[in-house]
């Protein structure tokens, strides 16, 4: 055995190390992780850390040989068949490194606070006898549907990690909004800041003197409008904070149709219906195979209906494909 340096992925962004080392090596006691970090055999980024300390997606933790003799046998919980269908319907492609999924409206991709049912709790289901259960690489919020990137070794999961890092990953998202932005297309250059926490917690527009704030960039064009009632936005976000599509929109004056935390009474209107009209559409990755891969995932059922209604021509889904 050997001192092996492991990326943090995506999916584990502000993860406690005694949290990333049970999924990882379920094995090793809490008093035993303690000792390990007290004399500096665990570091991140070559720096002692204590076992509380939270981590962030391209870290490195160091880690020492570590007895693999009481590892017990992984425990896979058992999916129920309508759970496993469910998820075999969300598959939009997959392959010997990853899968991709179009991910329905109001499933969470995580856990938390009153959630029981999410993505992240029926993966195993995806698993096809692989010693490896799939990983989420990034995540979308509940409301929001659409292509969700999952791998299926740690080692895919930290080279697409490194990939979503570099910004070689291109992210499309289609939006309905209230109103027309102006100009019809540009760039929103607004740090965002978290408020409160858990399930009340808010993402608000900051200032850029502000400690607390994160750099946030997105993309937008206008790609139709129903007079300045309502617009169909492509939107493609340059960093990835939490409800920062939806933030953005609605610091353009154009808050997303259906938008329950963050559009107020400007983003409901007769006539649609009250969801959420954000849906991530097309995923351009760099495959860990080589090549790129270009994925396009199909509008879930009430964007449809609204497209329908304001006489918006979205198109054909294009089939994945390689280059």
């Amino acid at each position: 055995m050997s001192v092996v340096n492991l990326p943090v992925t995506e999916d584990e962004a502000e993860i406690r190390l005694d949290r990333w080392f049970r999924r990882h090596y379920p094995h090793l006691t809490q008093g035993a992780l303690q000792k390990l970090c007290r004399t500096g055999q665990v570091k991140v980024d070559g720096r002692k850390v204590e076992t509380s300390t939270r981590l962030m997606p391209g870290q490195s933790v160091r880690v020492p040989p570590i007895p693999n003799a009481a590892k017990p046998a992984p425990i896979v919980p058992v999916i129920d068949e309508h759970d496993a269908k469910e998820m075999a319907r969300m598959v939009l492609y997959r392959d010997d490194q990853i899968i991709v999924l179009n991910k329905p409206a109001g499933l969470a991709v995580q856990g938390g606070p009153g959630i029981v049912r999410h993505v992240d709790g029926l993966l195993d289901a995806l698993r096809d006898g692989s010693e490896h259960r799939p990983r989420l690489v990034h995540r979308i919020d509940r409301d929001t549907s659409g292509l969700l990137l999952l791998a299926r070794s740690p080692g895919v999961a930290a080279k697409l990690a490194a990939s979503f890092r570099t910004r070689e990953v291109k992210k499309i998202y289609w939006a309905v909004v209230a109103g027309k932005p102006s100009p019809a297309e540009g760039v929103i250059d607004l740090p965002l800041a978290r408020l409160g926490a858990g399930p009340g917690a808010l993402t608000i527009a900051a200032e850029r003197d502000d400690e607390d704030s994160a750099h946030a960039l997105t993309e937008y064009a206008v790609r139709d409008a129903a007079a300045r009632k309502l617009s169909w936005l492509e939107l493609s976000p340059l960093t990835g904070r939490t409800h920062q599509l939806r933030v953005h929109c609605e610091a353009l004056g154009t808050p997303i149709l259906g938008d329950p935390k963050y559009g107020g009474d400007a983003a409901h209107l007769d006539g649609f219906p009250d969801r959420l009209h954000l849906h991530a559409r097309a995923l351009d990755i760099p495959h860990p195979a080589g090549g790129r891969l270009r994925l396009e995932a199909e509008l879930p059922a009430h964007m449809k209906d609204t497209f329908r209604l304001l006489g918006f021509e979205a198109g054909q889904t294009r089939a994945s494909r390689r280059s």
